[in-house]
């Protein structure tokens, strides 16, 4: 028996009935042979976590723009804080763990430059438009490995795509995640907020910091500890009423109070314009697009998917640089 099937069967061992087992996994679109050490959803994880994509999300926008500071979050420190926090509650429930992580690391990998000012500028240009959860499974399917892609299991895939607030994962490991990405956001952006002089602590409505918590710490523990509970009792993961409620209304009350405000958001309009006109200008000039890019048009890809998968990859400093090349004219030296 290989190191692989003694964790597989400590799987059936201890896991709950309702988790997702490495063994039964719905595969891979390309059969491969099976690694001797690690289980599926293991293979997975490590592949997302060594692709290219996932270094890249260090450069690219979580809610604040070119920040003044080193511990504002970025896309990757927020994946990983999603992460951790799925993990928490998978681990608690008895599920998978290494689907859960899987599903966490490889969530946002097609989020473009800027966060979602990005994101807003792409789904207005691209034809077809354009949504992030949909990239980041074009990431894993058609755009690593120079075009072979990481050929991940439908389960974590699916995870992937259905993470957003309309979607409907089809493993217990993917419902934590799609929670856990909400969670991680709401906190660790007020923590930005207050960090950024944006609002206070006190600002908060009572009404939600009294059932939620009166920090991100306090908010973070009753979350999770809600979950975990009332999924524990409920057979399916889900939050009590009241705290999801609370949740959902503190939400707003981050739209109505940083993710709209001036202050913050002053600058996203820049940012926008400069995706545009990067699209605008690489679909008048197909042919400097990277040989990469150049090859999938070849096969058959439209030019303005291409276009975007381009766009949509580069890092808030490469989409800057970029556009500083292209659109603005150097100094002419005589000498």
């Amino acid at each position: 028996m290989t190191i692989r099937e003694r964790m597989e069967q400590r799987e059936h061992e201890y896991l709950s009935s309702k988790a997702a087992f490495s063994d039964e996994t719905k595969g891979r679109d390309i059969p491969e042979e099976m690694c001797d050490i690690r289980p599926e959803y293991q293979r997975d994880r490590d592949r997302i976590l060594h692709c290219k994509a996932f270094r890249r999300l260090k450069g690219k926008t979580q809610v604040f723009l070119a920040p003044e500071g080193d511990h504002y979050r970025t896309r990757l420190t927020h994946t990983l804080e999603v992460s951790q926090n799925a993990r928490t509650i998978a681990k608690a429930l008895r599920l998978n763990e290494d689907l859960t992580e899987a599903i966490a690391l490889g969530h946002d990998l097609g989020h473009t430059p800027f966060g979602h000012a990005g994101e807003r500028a792409l789904n207005r240009v691209c034809e077809g438009g354009f949504e992030h959860h949909e990239q980041s499974i074009r990431v894993v399917e058609r755009l690593e490995k120079q075009g072979a892609g990481l050929n991940l299991t439908k389960e974590v895939r699916d995870g992937i795509l259905n993470h957003q607030t309309k979607g409907r994962p089809s493993t217990m490991e993917g419902k934590i995640v799609r929670l856990s990405d909400k969670i991680a956001y709401i906190n660790h952006d007020i923590d930005d907020a207050i960090r950024g002089h944006i609002i206070r602590e006190e600002d908060i409505p009572e009404l939600y910091t009294n059932v939620l918590g009166h920090s991100p710490r306090e908010r973070l523990n009753t979350l999770i500890h809600d979950i975990i509970i009332t999924s524990e009792e409920a057979g399916d993961i889900c939050m009590s009423p009241a705290v999801e409620e609370a949740m959902l209304n503190l939400r707003l009350y981050m739209f109505e109070s940083v993710y709209t405000n001036p202050t913050a958001k002053g600058q996203e309009s820049k940012a926008e314009k400069m995706i545009e006109q990067l699209y605008e200008y690489y679909m008048k000039n197909v042919e400097l697009l990277p040989g990469k890019y150049l090859r999938m048009i070849e096969n058959g890809e439209k030019i303005s998917r291409v276009v975007c998968d381009y766009i949509a990859g580069m890092t808030d400093r490469f989409a800057t640089v970029n556009y500083t090349e292209i659109m603005i004219p150097n100094a002419w030296n005589v000498y």
